[in-house]
């Protein structure tokens, strides 16, 4: 379980950093050189996506889960915002629901 949780946290980072560099070029200004190592982070996190030890939409499903945390951890570290009592609840939730669908990979 810990292997597979530390997957689910670099597949979200490959698909944050796919994502946030064409934002940078986009909304920062900065160069289109930074599409290509967003294609290739975005083709990490699609191949990353590939080596979970479940039915894709079992994946995606419980993928979300970790995304969520990951994306404010982003928010906090990357993009310097101060988190909320909301963000907290509801990473909180959404890291639940991914354990409910977590438990049930056994049962499938």
């Amino acid at each position: 379980m810990v292997k597979t949780a530390g997957l689910f946290v670099v597949t979200a980072l490959a698909e944050i950093i796919g994502c946030y560099l064409p934002y940078l070029w986009l909304r920062q200004g900065r160069s289109a050189w930074l599409l290509l190592p967003a294609a290739l982070s975005l083709s990490l996190f699609a191949w990353l996506l590939t080596l979970h030890p479940a039915a894709s939409g079992r994946i995606y499903a419980s993928y979300g889960g970790v995304y969520v945390v990951t994306a404010l951890l982003w928010l906090r570290f990357v993009d310097g915002a101060r988190l909320t009592a909301s963000d907290w609840l509801g990473a909180a939730i959404t890291l639940a629901g991914m354990g409910v669908i977590v438990m049930g990979w056994q049962r499938a």
